[in-house]
């Protein structure tokens, strides 16, 4: 019987979520201590891939067993892992053939800016030591709403069969110490949402105009759009199933 469960974790410490061949992964932690309180191998399968550095608020992984499940098993399970992991509920899905995913309706992420240099937030965010034009940035940032292919920030050989994705969201927020970049779609291109802030930062810093920044867009190379920001400020929000397709078993 397929199970899924609801994750969150600090990106920091691990090679991505994907298994590794001489890293440590998110994925394998999981299946590590999952094979552990369950007594038989388990493999779980994530929502997405996050690269190394890359944190997460929400992440959903589903496996399948049949067996019978520990006491108190969410609160053993997260004795398990490290404690850049936290298992936060564990859910049954209610309809058929579900995959945590392709059944995945929409995902977003927020990536973080600090204005000034800030040791504590290092490992969140990055700092950024010019001025920003944010109107500028936010009136590029909309100008992506026009358009539904995204080639231009994909990684190179990033595996993806299209790079079509539909745009929900996109626009960066002001706080008194940092900008925070919300960005929602119904997918995600490889390596998409840290080239785009690292194209930004160039409309925000007069090196690309809103116009140009459609050009780069328009054009679907990659060697036209910015550097990828660095992971330490990305983290994946929230990923969205279709309403009523898991039900709760229990909260961590």
């Amino acid at each position: 019987m397929r199970q899924v469960l609801e994750i969150m974790y600090r990106g920091s410490d691990h090679s991505g979520w994907q298994i590794q061949p001489n890293a440590p992964s998110i994925q394998e932690d999981l299946n590590k201590a999952l094979s552990t309180i369950l007594r038989q191998d388990i493999y779980v399968v994530g929502a997405g891939r996050t690269d190394a550095g890359v944190h997460a608020h929400q992440m959903f992984a589903h496996f399948d067993f049949d067996g019978e499940f520990p006491g108190h098993f969410l609160q053993g399970l997260n004795g398990l892992l490290c404690d850049n992991i936290a298992v936060l509920a564990w859910y049954r899905p209610t309809i058929e053939d579900f995959h945590t995913r392709f059944t995945a309706i929409s995902r977003a992420y927020v990536y973080t800016i600090t204005r000034q240099k800030h040791p504590m937030l290092n490992e969140f965010s990055w700092w950024q030591k010019y001025d920003l034009d944010v109107d500028a940035m936010n009136a590029a940032a909309t100008a992506m709403l026009d358009y539904d292919e995204f080639g231009s920030f994909c990684k190179s050989k990033g595996g993806n069969e299209t790079n079509f994705c539909t745009m929900h969201h996109a626009y960066w927020e002001v706080h008194p110490d940092r900008l925070t970049f919300h960005v929602g779609a119904n997918r995600f291109l490889r390596g998409m949402v840290r080239a785009i802030v690292g194209t930004l930062v160039q409309v925000g810093r007069g090196k690309m105009s809103v116009g140009e920044f459609r050009q780069v867009i328009e054009s679907q190379d990659r060697r036209k759009a910015g550097q990828a920001a660095p992971p330490e400020g990305l983290s994946l929000v929230e990923v969205g199933y279709p309403e009523g397709s898991l039900a709760l078993i229990q909260q961590g």
